[in-house]
């Protein structure tokens, strides 16, 4: 067993009024903060506040008010992706309608949209999921974010990250440094100082498929254009536009050798293309300054 990472927060949560069980949890850095919406003034919801204390690193996730607090430690950049234990995340969250009046559980939101109609508000439901958008809870400094629908609490993003509007982060993933994301970022999986995530990329994570392999980009690399990868990305690669690597795909070498994708996995200097002639997947050595790296002032944060 690890030595314990302990975080005592006092955190804002909201509760079912009919069922007395917990919505979700916001764990403000302002001791004296406070929220209210819609849902709670018609009493359908209360807000409250509750201290918590958890071991982040050797305790599963005991609870949703712990759930919430993981998920916050990492969109606040306190804790890293894959440095606590997440597995039963998705047994614990519960499903929550993210409403312009404030969540509450599907079932409740006919009765909300009665209730605030008094008010002339026309209920607006954003998503029906166990995850709400990250800069609801937590807005991380120096990051630029097109569409924040796209990014859910508990993504880590690295000071001077941009994610563009088809980018997407999920929990538990996202960048360690300054990166442009156009593509995908699936849980596990990590982008390192200085890469791009093309537009309509993705890259596989473990949640489907039971891979329990967790995939990286390193430092300067670029994953091109709608493509992907199943292995990990080493320090200044690239993968051509439209070409996707998995585990199992062979790869052939300058010296005309034939491996699995798998054995070249987080290998630095690596071209990946598909050979327009011949339909082959070839590796050829290579460096950022073949690509030129992500443009700089795309990530300058002038608030």
């Amino acid at each position: 067993m690890q030595d314990g990472v302990f975080f005592r927060r006092r955190g804002l949560r909201y509760i079912d009024v009919a069922s007395g069980r917990t919505i979700d949890s916001l764990y403000p850095n302002e001791a004296d903060a406070a929220r209210s919406c819609l849902a709670e003034k018609h009493g359908l919801i209360r807000g409250e506040t509750f201290d918590i204390e958890v071991d982040v690193v050797n305790d599963p996730i005991r609870s949703i008010e712990d759930a919430y607090l993981r998920l916050h430690l990492l969109s606040s950049r306190d804790m890293k992706p894959n440095s606590m234990p997440m597995e039963n995340l998705f047994d614990v969250l519960p499903t929550v309608a993210w409403t312009s009046a404030g969540p509450v559980f599907p079932h409740v939101v006919t009765k909300l949209r009665t209730a605030v109609s008094i008010e002339h508000h026309q209920l607006i439901v954003f998503s029906v999921d166990k995850f709400p958008r990250m800069v609801d809870y937590v807005l991380p400094s120096g990051v630029r974010i097109a569409d924040a629908d796209r990014v859910r609490l508990g993504a880590h993003l690295a000071e001077g990250t941009t994610v563009m509007h088809e980018g997407f982060v999920n929990f538990n993933a996202g960048t360690l440094g300054t990166a442009m994301v156009e593509g995908r970022i699936t849980p596990g999986v990590t982008v390192g100082e200085g890469s791009d995530v093309g537009a309509g990329s993705s890259i596989m994570g473990t949640l489907s498929g039971g891979g329990k392999e967790t995939n990286r980009i390193g430092r300067g690399s670029l994953l091109g254009a709608n493509a992907g990868i199943g292995i990990s990305l080493g320090n200044e690669c690239i993968v051509e536009a439209g070409l996707y690597i998995t585990a199992g795909t062979k790869v052939r070498l300058p010296d005309g050798s034939v491996e699995y994708a798998r054995n070249l996995s987080g290998r630095d200097g690596l071209l990946y293309r598909r050979n327009s002639q011949t339909g082959v997947v070839e590796a050829l050595p290579t460096n950022q300054k073949t690509w030129g790296g992500i443009n700089g002032a795309l990530h300058t944060n002038n608030d």
